[in-house]
């Protein structure tokens, strides 16, 4: 069964369906009177010099306040090796944060009545061997369904490339067993995104990386973001270890939807705008992709539909994604009461990001009171969600060193 599963010819013929594009009116910055700039911008800066430029980050950082910048810097190399200078225009890999673009392209298609979100997978792909899974549980981390980087690697395949449709065929060859009933609790898996961007596919008729492009990437002018897959010639910003090693590629770096969106801080701040703006999607539509799916256990961490959260007992709350893949680190924060944003992309293993970003939340409101400021590396660099403590992306090779470009 191990060896057959790459050849199952699991049927995903893409069928035609709603693909409206959706239009963007460019909304301008509200502007900021020079005393709130003049805050913003040192107290950031002074706050992102300590804990962080000063210790190893190679990357962007943009910080926005009402649309507008206050802060940003990019520093270091796109390719270490070469000592290719990294700017504001270098797409850099966002690894999870991938998982907001997935989960907007699905909503999109339920506001066009393309799919439901109580839809059960074995519509899309018949004979699902997981007859109970639904789009929504998908969307919210409940469906079960194991992780592919963890069952997959215990193959000890270096000769392949998975590809979505592979992981597809593994669930119907090698049926790995649930981690839990669909739908009871909340455990991250990349599996859920992987099969969501096949989803799209199967309404749309396009491809997943083309249809990001037509749908949100080129109305929003997001010039320098694009889905990386195998066959393309692009070729995409290498990652390193923190010892400044290359990061090689492995068998688990062709699937998307769960990550390989390519972007800068500045598309990434178009991208928040335009969803803050409420021009992209309907106000319901919005709530629910932010509102809490896991509550089984009280705990201010929790997770929507493509979105984590922190919702405190003040009654605060604030939408982020974090994610890693290999030595790549990216961090977004979007403060709705503040109409703050908070973005910062490595592309050498820094877990300083992290910690740096979870310091400066009180920068924008009283988000975590009491909370030292002092700078440490005792942070995590995953976050709980109810019962569970998980990482964004767990598979993670050795490094090694190697001229031939990534």
């Amino acid at each position: 069964m191990i060896a057959i599963f790459f050849g199952c010819n699991t049927s995903t013929q893409q069928a035609a369906g709603p693909v409206a594009t959706i239009a963007h009116v460019t909304t301008a910055p509200t502007k900021l009177s020079k005393e709130e700039y003049q805050y913003y911008s040192t107290v950031v800066k002074s706050h992102f010099e300590g804990s962080l430029l000063n210790r190893g980050f190679n990357g962007q950082i943009l910080i926005a306040k009402n649309g507008t910048v206050v802060f940003e810097k990019a520093v270091g190399f796109a390719d270490m090796r070469t000592k290719d200078s990294l700017s504001e225009n270098t797409p850099m890999h966002i690894a999870s944060v991938s998982k907001t673009f997935t989960s907007m392209a699905v909503l999109h298609l339920m506001e066009q009545g393309g799919l439901k979100l109580e839809d059960t997978l074995g519509k899309y792909f018949p004979g699902f061997p997981y007859p109970d899974v639904t789009i929504k549980m998908l969307l919210s981390h409940r469906s079960g369904l194991p992780n592919y980087l963890h069952y997959l690697s215990l193959l000890k395949r270096n000769d392949t490339c998975y590809s979505n449709q592979d992981v597809l065929n593994s669930l119907f060859t090698l049926q790995p067993g649930l981690e839990y009933k669909s739908g009871t609790r909340f455990s991250y898996s990349n599996t859920n995104f992987v099969l969501l961007a096949m989803i799209v596919e199967k309404i749309t008729g396009k491809s997943f990386p083309a249809y990001l492009k037509e749908i949100f990437f080129t109305p929003l002018q997001m010039t320098h973001t694009f889905v990386y897959a195998n066959q393309d010639t692009l070729t995409p910003t290498p990652s390193f270890a923190w010892t400044g090693r290359i990061w090689e590629p492995d068998p688990f770096d062709c699937t998307y939807g769960d990550k390989n969106v390519y972007t800068t801080t500045h598309d990434l701040l178009k991208w928040d705008q335009a969803l803050s703006s409420g021009q992209l999607f309907k106000k319901e539509t919005l709530d629910l992709a932010y509102t809490p799916q896991s509550n089984e256990k009280r705990s201010i961490h929790n997770y929507g539909l493509g979105w984590r959260m922190m919702i405190f007992p003040t009654g605060k709350k604030f939408i982020y994604h974090n994610g890693r893949w290999h030595g790549s680190n990216a961090v977004f924060v979007r403060f709705p009461d503040e109409n703050a944003t908070m973005i910062l992309i490595g592309n050498r293993y820094n877990r300083n990001i992290y910690n740096a970003a979870k310091k400066a939340y009180n920068l924008f409101g009283n988000y975590l009171p009491g909370e030292s400021q002092q700078y440490d590396d005792s942070g995590p660099d995953d976050n709980s969600v109810g019962e569970n403590s998980i990482k964004e992306e767990t598979y993670t090779p050795k490094t090694k060193s190697s001229k031939k470009r990534r």
